[in-house]
């Protein structure tokens, strides 16, 4: 698949280096197809790493896909350089009026603190109040998917004792959801948090389906009315070395940090990490772009959300 970027931006050149089919704009405008509109809610600190990430996600099934970077106007990014963010990203209040095929939220290195007092909550609760009028479907990451659970379900977050850091086995708890259509009874997904989604308020909330989970990790896959929100309490989205340079970032901090779990051969942090997620996490992104984006979204996004249903 195509995904349609700005020609300039960094991501562009690696992901045409791993022979991913990237198209500029120039030639993206010559092709009679209407793209999916998809939105990317980038909250993570070091932004181009997430882009690379999240656009190597989406590359994987025939639609093209039209990708627009949303900032935080509330919260200044300290990670990430500001001409980088003035060049590629647009505030809510550009967007507003816009509609989208589909959205993703991403997790924030702020699952400590309590909901409402992250600085940028209050413009966070007003996108995803927006999200549900002008978005076909929703995805939400890690810490955005506790945050999304909590505005749209009122499910609480509860403290871990200790990170939860790893590649962790995980099992098919719905299969006839189209969703974890063509998953493998048990597949493994990354985790990095210090928090979790409460899980007795999950299984409570008639409204609310568990697709995937872990004996160790916890629930992986929530569905939301029927698909109009998925909650991915993981990170499908890492790379090989994302759990690697968290876990030596965490050393030099002197957190000391348990070892990431299934990721190092023997345990052995010297060796290069087994990718062993990839799969699945590419065709979990292509089944909500299938059956969850592309089959409902109404062709014109000027026609009004109240006449699709999931």
């Amino acid at each position: 698949m195509p995904i349609k970027i700005q020609s300039d931006l960094p991501a562009k050149a690696e992901l045409e280096e791993e022979n991913i089919f990237v198209m500029d704009e120039n030639r993206a405008i010559s092709q009679n197809i209407r793209p999916l509109e998809i939105i990317v809610l980038n909250l993570m600190p070091i932004k181009q790493d997430t882009e690379l990430q999240l656009l190597r996600g989406l590359s994987n099934t025939p639609l093209q896909i039209d990708v627009t970077f949303l900032q935080m106007s509330s919260h200044v990014s300290k990670n990430t350089s500001a001409s980088h963010i003035k060049k590629f990203y647009q505030t809510f209040e550009e967007i507003k009026s816009n509609n989208y095929d589909g959205m993703i939220i991403t997790g924030a290195p702020v699952e400590k603190l309590d909901f409402e007092e992250v600085n940028y909550w209050d413009e966070l609760t007003t996108v995803m109040e927006w999200s549900k009028k002008h978005v076909t479907s929703t995805i939400h990451i890690c810490w955005g998917a506790q945050a999304g659970l909590y505005y749209h379900y009122g499910i609480k977050k509860e403290l871990l004792s200790k990170k939860l850091s790893g590649v962790y086995k995980h099992r098919v708890m719905n299969r006839k959801e189209p969703l974890v259509r063509g998953f493998d009874d048990v597949f493994m997904a990354p985790h990095s948090r210090y928090t979790q989604a409460s899980r007795q308020q999950i299984l409570d909330n008639p409204r609310l389906k568990v697709l995937a989970d872990s004996d160790e990790a916890g629930i992986y896959i929530v569905l939301g009315d029927g698909g109009k929100e998925i909650f991915v309490m993981g990170h499908p989205e890492y790379d090989r070395l994302t759990l690697d340079q968290e876990y030596k970032r965490d050393i030099d901090k002197g957190i000391e940090p348990d070892l990431p779990v299934n990721y190092y051969p023997d345990d052995d942090c010297n060796r290069k990490p087994l990718l062993s997620w990839r799969s699945h996490a590419n065709n979990l992104y292509t089944n909500w772009l299938n059956y969850y984006v592309y089959q409902i979204t109404p062709y014109d996004l000027n026609e009004s959300y109240d006449n699709y249903c999931i």
